[in-house]
């Protein structure tokens, strides 16, 4: 009982920061000028509020991880680890050393689809697999995935291409960071997003029986 209230908390905390790492992401990437192209080196700047969201998803990647580990399996198996471990490692070394802002931010809002994971949850633990909300939530995790998590680092690696030489700028541990990291979170992404198409491919083709047999 007490184990189903805590999951409950940290789905709800789960969400609340992917929402506020989304929005913050969002807005000092496309809508504030702080990485505009007319600066001095993108990977030098950084802000307040950079370094606060920095802070926040520490302390929230921090706390998860705990949590998996002392429910360890329920909560995720060794991908979740590895996924978490290396997020925290790429976000303190940004935060102490004021690097690459530009591109953790970019990371950190690939959590925008964080809050349909944790409902395809609520509604797998209530018994709802079969309602619409679930088919729904299961299409907008399949688009949400695709466009933040694999079509977006598309994107992140060819700005470190074009941006080479600002890259090679950043000291030796976080530039060789800056090269293995996200590949790897990349590979982990497509990962997953190979098990969202399964899933989703499964679920439709259920949807699709339970339609035709109540035609017939």
């Amino acid at each position: 009982m007490h184990a189903c209230i805590y999951f409950h908390v940290f789905r709800g905390f789960s969400t609340f920061h992917a929402l506020a790492a989304a929005a913050v992401s969002f807005y000092l990437l496309l809508l504030s000028d702080l990485f505009s192209e007319d600066g001095g080196l993108i990977v030098d700047r950084k802000s307040w509020l950079s370094d606060g969201m920095f802070g926040v998803s520490l302390g929230y990647f921090l706390t998860d991880l705990a949590m998996i580990l002392w429910y360890f399996p329920r909560l995720g198996g060794k991908e979740y680890l590895l996924h978490h471990g290396v997020s925290m490692y790429a976000i303190s070394l940004a935060l102490l050393s004021g690097k690459g802002h530009f591109y953790i931010l970019m990371v950190l809002f690939t959590e925008a689809t964080t809050p349909f994971v944790n409902l395809r949850w609520y509604l797998d633990l209530a018994g709802r697999k079969g309602s619409k909300l679930y088919l729904y939530n299961g299409l907008a995790l399949f688009v949400g995935w695709l466009v933040a998590r694999v079509i977006l680092f598309v994107y992140f690696f060819a700005h470190m291409y074009l941006h080479f030489d600002q890259v090679r700028t950043v000291f030796p541990l976080g530039f060789y960071s800056m090269l293995t990291v996200p590949p790897l979170l990349s590979l982990m992404n497509l990962v997953w997003f190979w098990k969202i198409c399964k899933g989703m491919v499964k679920t439709l083709c259920k949807t699709k029986q339970s339609v035709s047999a109540k035609t017939d």
